[in-house]
């Protein structure tokens, strides 16, 4: 199959699971192009990007907002047809961006595409303007993840997705939670199918955890530092938990990095556990999952943000489970879709450190029954969230469309 993605920026570090799927198709046969707005040109890149050579089928905007202009000026000089993805009264002052434009322009020097699929609502909505004005080359498939449906109809509306509800063919929520926020939206049943992110379980190997006397229990957070990943939450549990108990050795290792690093870091001084809790930033996959195989529980205190802002069902999840690691988390979103509370670990209402705190002093003081809790975890990912499994079904729903 011949199959376009549309996504926001690629590479992104923190959104594997897009990359999971391209690769996927590659091995497969499947030819792929990625468009998208730009290059993050990020520090830290996954290998893939390199080993599949994935920055040669990109196709970005121009990054000089003057030279896009001129450019689209002269994309409508040489086919006026193309006018019509730019109508900002029928599609609003969203199109100033230009990338309907631009996206509608490759469309048309490309050929056509069985599967034009879109990672996220909002990108969804460039490919019902390029479908409404008539350069659609190829079925319309939009996978929902969590800000779309969450935060970004908090501030929008309701109707944010009406256009595409209507254009599109398939819609994926990558959970039962959000297929039931898709058909309150007004989305058609009949169009929806929920299709899990997943990984390859190949490449997070499982290792039954186990703690020698005197090792020190070590606490793992990976996460972009955003507000709905819940870490300040995760900070002040554990410093609840070393407070009440000076002796117990206990380090936290938090990867990533975001907007409320500064404020992490304060929170961290506050509490006076800089020797205990720690800030790593970002790191390479490789890097990773270096730090998971000598983690013994992984702690992802997820919240509703502010903002509306809501996760789906992270895929770091997936990977920790996949690597026998107990996960405490919250019930939150798709996350119990995941993680099987008393059997793969444990699940806590948002926000509540002190609930934070029991279920940390669960697992410290009964590590016995880390192996068989990560036992459990590995078998319901190999099960429910092997990506090879889930590609392959993601193309017979292509597929099935397509015909």
């Amino acid at each position: 199959m011949k199959i376009a993605f549309l996504v926001g920026n690629f590479p992104a570090l923190s959104e594997t699971f897009i990359l999971n799927q391209i690769v996927g198709f590659l091995e497969q046969g499947h030819e792929v192009d990625i468009y998208a707005d730009h290059n993050r040109k990020e520090a830290k890149v996954h290998p893939d990007v390199a080993n599949f050579n994935l920055l040669s089928r990109c196709y970005y905007l121009p990054e000089n907002k003057l030279g896009r202009a001129m450019k689209g000026i002269a994309l409508l000089l040489r086919n006026w047809k193309l006018i019509k993805t730019v109508n900002i009264f029928k599609y609003g002052k969203g199109i100033l961006s230009l990338r309907t434009l631009y996206t509608a322009d490759q469309f048309n020097r490309r050929g056509n595409y069985d599967i034009v699929y879109c990672h996220f609502g909002n990108i969804g909505n460039i490919g019902a303007i390029i479908k409404d004005a008539g350069f659609m080359p190829g079925k319309l498939v939009t996978t929902f993840h969590g800000y779309d449906i969450s935060a970004l109809v908090k501030e929008k509306g309701r109707d944010v997705f009406q256009l595409l509800f209507e254009k599109g063919d398939l819609f994926l929520p990558i959970s039962n939670n959000w297929k039931s926020e898709l058909v309150k939206l007004g989305c058609s049943e009949q169009k929806i199918s929920v299709h899990r992110m997943g990984i390859d379980t190949d490449k997070f190997a499982l290792k039954l955890r186990s703690l020698s006397n005197g090792e020190t229990v070590r606490l793992v957070t990976i996460a972009r530092l955003v507000e709905k990943k819940g870490v300040e939450y995760g900070i002040r549990a554990v410093a609840k938990v070393l407070q009440k108990h000076p002796n117990l050795k206990l380090e936290y290792l938090i990867v990533g990095n975001g907007p409320l690093r500064s404020r992490l870091e304060e929170v961290i001084s506050q509490t006076g556990m800089e020797q205990h809790i720690k800030l790593l930033g970002w790191r390479e996959q490789q890097e990773v999952i270096a730090i998971l195989e000598g983690a013994h529980i992984f702690l992802a205190p997820s919240i509703t943000a502010s903002n509306g802002d809501q996760e789906g069902i992270p895929v770091v999840l997936m990977e920790s489970l996949s690597m026998g690691i107990p996960v405490i988390s919250t019930l939150h979103s798709g996350i119990p879709e995941l993680i099987q509370d008393t059997v793969s670990g444990y699940l806590v209402p948002e926000k509540e450190v002190e609930s934070l705190v029991e279920k940390i002093n669960l697992l410290t003081n009964h590590h016995q029954e880390w192996s068989t809790m990560g036992i459990k975890g590995r078998q319901y990912v190999e099960e429910n969230y092997n990506i090879r499994t889930l590609n392959d079904n993601l193309i017979g729903l292509f597929q099935r469309i397509v015909s």
